[in-house]
């Protein structure tokens, strides 16, 4: 499908080049060449959809796994205890397999309940000001 798409692709540019202004002769086989494609591309999508997409599920327990040892939460952490800490926190994460969230905790770095307030999913995906600057 692909191959054929891309050869559409092709004929319709060389079609498009070889016209005459809007007296172009090779209208048909440019509409043609169009529809095609636009076909099998929606029967492809088609497929993936049935095929491949309907269905999965998320495995919540393995993304929160995930996250939680994730190194890039330091970025998060950032503003709160400083560009220092958070570096030796995600070196430290890095050597030892630790969880960002463990360590801090370890080092007293934050409490529990800002901690969890801080790596809220909502906290992480929307923009926000630097709490240094008061916001």
């Amino acid at each position: 499908m692909a191959f054929e798409v891309i050869g559409n692709d092709i004929t319709i540019s060389m079609a498009a080049e070889a016209g005459q202004l809007q007296l172009n002769a090779f209208e048909p086989i440019i509409a043609h060449s169009l529809f095609e494609s636009l076909a099998h591309l929606t029967a492809a999508c088609d497929t993936l959809r049935t095929r491949c997409v309907v269905g999965i599920t998320a495995n919540v327990a393995r993304m929160r796994a995930t996250v939680d040892h994730s190194i890039g939460l330091v970025t998060a952490l950032n503003p709160y205890i400083g560009y220092d800490a958070a570096t030796n926190l995600a070196a430290d994460a890095l050597n030892s397999g630790a969880d960002i969230a463990s360590l801090v905790l370890d080092r007293g770095l934050l409490t529990a309940s800002e901690l969890e307030t801080i790596l809220q999913p909502d906290n992480l995906t929307r923009p926000r000001r630097n709490p240094a600057e008061g916001g």
